[in-house]
């Protein structure tokens, strides 16, 4: 379940909540109790890590541009550049 932030334009009281989608947006500040809560934009916490993601993701330094680092060449023949052209042979 997502966790939404919310903050009062009342008093400004801040607050963050575990709801489901289908879930009605809060309203109701528990700090002053007026109905003032507004839900605020904001980046998820998290950072995909591990085996099983694109060589390029959150590479640092020398590494970050694997993918395009050494691009094949283009078969004189037919243009293409797959790397496993047969037009020559």
């Amino acid at each position: 379940m997502p966790i939404y932030e919310y903050q009062c334009s009342s008093c400004g009281h801040q607050l963050e909540a575990i709801q489901k989608f289908s879930d009605a947006p809060l309203v109701d500040c528990p700090a002053c109790k007026a109905a003032g809560l507004k839900k605020m934009l904001s980046v998820p916490g998290f950072r995909l890590k591990g085996g099983g993601w694109y060589e390029t993701d959150f590479k640092t330094g020398a590494k970050k541009n694997l993918a395009g680092a050494e691009a094949p060449a283009a078969c004189p023949a037919t243009g293409c550049a797959g790397g496993g052209c047969t037009a020559g042979e």
